[in-house]
């Protein structure tokens, strides 16, 4: 397994085949998923020996305040081997995201463990999300 930092263009597509695979990103098109890598700050992917995308996941950030996490993404024959604990230690550990305050991502109640085991929280106070769809 090794990080990658900048994806070929068989990875976008290998990535956009991930995202087929995820309730919440099945309808992004091949567009969609180029846009979304060129548009975030870090982009850091796993590959296996043969180069191949197994496991992804991209920041939105200002390098100072917030740092927000998309996309922890491991492809379903890679699951259960510590992956998606390496794509959070690499986001945590990343040169560029050393001085970043806080890290916030969210997800459905079922993946809470797993990023509670990471340090993250859901204890925000009267924090509320929010969203407003740009239709």
């Amino acid at each position: 397994m090794e990080a990658v930092y900048e994806l070929s263009e068989k990875q976008i597509h290998q990535l956009h085949g991930l995202y087929q695979t995820a309730w919440w990103a099945k309808d992004r098109s091949i567009e969609d998923t180029r846009r979304c890598v060129a548009g975030s700050q870090i982009c850091i992917g796993l590959t296996d020996s043969r180069q191949n995308l197994i496991g992804f996941t991209r920041v939105l950030t200002d390098y100072t305040f917030k740092a927000l996490i998309f996309d922890v993404l491991v492809g379903e024959a890679h699951r259960g081997g510590g992956l998606g604990n390496k794509l959070l230690e690499l986001i945590k550990g990343h040169r560029r995201l050393t001085q970043v305050k806080h890290f916030e991502l969210y997800c459905l109640p079922d993946m809470n463990d797993f990023y509670v085991k990471h340090g993250f929280t859901s204890e925000l106070g009267e924090f509320q999300f929010m969203r407003f769809t740009n239709l």
